[in-house]
């Protein structure tokens, strides 16, 4: 059998076990733990290469087939670090494995026919998506850029440019839910839409549960009054959403105490919980202390685009 160096493995089939990987342009380094595919049997796509008929592609219908397999993928997950192929079926992933034609071929997980298409994933990094927690959603592009960022679930609110959404990520009222998240339908991201979360009468914050929101935001713009954040928590806990806070940070009605008070031991989502003022600083740092307190360090109106190293190195 012929041999080829690590190096010009990886630049035909992706890395391998044993390979390291910088992440992009930073000093983070991954290895590659495990090789999924058959040294010798690798799918590949081009002129003369694997994936064609009665080589790579076997004869078996669509229903036996996968409808998608990225091939080679680098894939980074909590279980682990690994090579693979990839398999979609019917828009979910089918299995993470060994694609080719079963007739043929050893080892085969991921069967290719007829009706596949083909992402050739050599040298690229296959990964869960992002969540944006923070998104005040003022025009539509945010989800193009939020994808080229590697972010897939988009939290937060808004009506579009209005100067609420600018400020306080919150989605007022059942009707802006209603055309909110039908203007949504069709942008490629997973959404989720945060209600307003100030106001002392109960009804008016379940109305915009059922409406479609996913949480309740509460914001010193509107008012981040103990009585706001008692009756929003209480709708929360009874309708089983998140209820996130920009707290008072101009002591407009009380101090930490009272907003620790209303809060009452509940579990809630702190934003802007470093933010380098001191005002904040002085009412904020003490809850970020609290075990109760999930709080958000940083946060962008709008995702940054940023593209990634394409190289892959090897040592």
């Amino acid at each position: 059998m012929s041999n080829i160096s690590r190096q010009a493995y990886a630049d035909m089939f992706g890395p391998t076990t044993g390979d390291k990987v910088r992440l992009a342009d930073t000093e983070l380094w991954i290895e590659v733990e495990d090789d999924l595919t058959t040294y010798g049997e690798e799918v590949k796509f081009g002129g003369g290469k694997v994936i064609r008929d009665g080589m790579g592609q076997g004869q078996m219908l669509s229903a036996e087939c996968v409808d998608l397999v990225l091939t080679n993928a680098l894939i980074v997950d909590h279980w682990g670090i690994v090579k693979a192929d990839i398999g979609v079926k019917e828009g979910r992933i089918f299995a993470v494995g060994k694609a080719g034609n079963p007739d043929i071929q050893p080892d085969v997980t991921i069967p290719i026919g007829a009706a596949t298409e083909i992402i050739a994933a050599e040298g690229k990094i296959v990964t869960a998506g992002g969540v944006d927690t923070h998104i005040h959603w003022i025009c539509p592009q945010q989800a193009e850029e939020a994808l080229v960022s590697g972010v897939t679930t988009m939290v937060g609110g808004g009506t579009g440019p209005a100067a609420g959404t600018h400020a306080t990520t919150c989605t007022p009222g059942p009707w802006y839910i209603s055309r909110m998240l039908q203007a949504a339908d069709s942008l490629p991201v997973n959404i989720g839409l945060l209600g307003k979360g100030n106001g002392s009468n109960p009804d008016a914050l379940r109305e915009q549960v059922a409406a479609g929101v996913i949480g309740l935001k509460i914001h010193e713009d509107w008012g981040a009054t103990p009585a706001a954040i008692n009756c929003a928590l209480t709708v929360a806990d009874e309708m089983d959403v998140q209820v996130a806070l920009h707290s008072d940070t101009l002591n407009e009605s009380g101090f930490v105490e009272d907003t620790l008070a209303a809060i009452g031991g509940r579990t809630i989502h702190t934003f802007h919980t470093k933010v380098p003022a001191a005002a904040t600083r002085r009412i904020l740092l003490p809850p970020a202390r609290t075990p109760i307190f999930c709080p958000l360090r940083l946060t962008r109106r709008c995702p940054t685009p940023s593209i990634p190293s394409m190289s892959i190195s090897i040592c």
